[in-house]
């Protein structure tokens, strides 16, 4: 378990839904974005565990990277490459 924090302190959780075209539309750009800078990402369900459901039901898709929220609703590729260049 413990790996599994760690590991997500370098990777990016994508809080999704099923039947989501948001939530679609950003797996093929953290797709692309694993691609170009080797940052992977672990798609987590919101269904799977009623706190997320509560936390962003309305909100999805969205991203967190380093324990913080960097963004939600339309991802954007540009904003995240800015992002990872701090």
């Amino acid at each position: 378990m413990k790996d599994d924090v760690a590991m997500d302190e370098k990777r990016l959780l994508l809080y999704t839904r099923e039947k989501c075209p948001l939530c679609d539309k950003a797996k093929v750009v953290l797709e692309e974005l694993s691609s170009e800078t080797g940052i992977s990402f672990r798609e987590i369900d919101i269904y799977s565990d009623d706190d997320l459901i509560e936390r962003f039901g309305l909100m999805i898709p969205v991203l967190e990277w380093k324990g913080g929220i960097i963004q939600y609703g339309n991802i954007d590729k540009y904003s995240l490459l800015e992002i990872f260049k701090k």
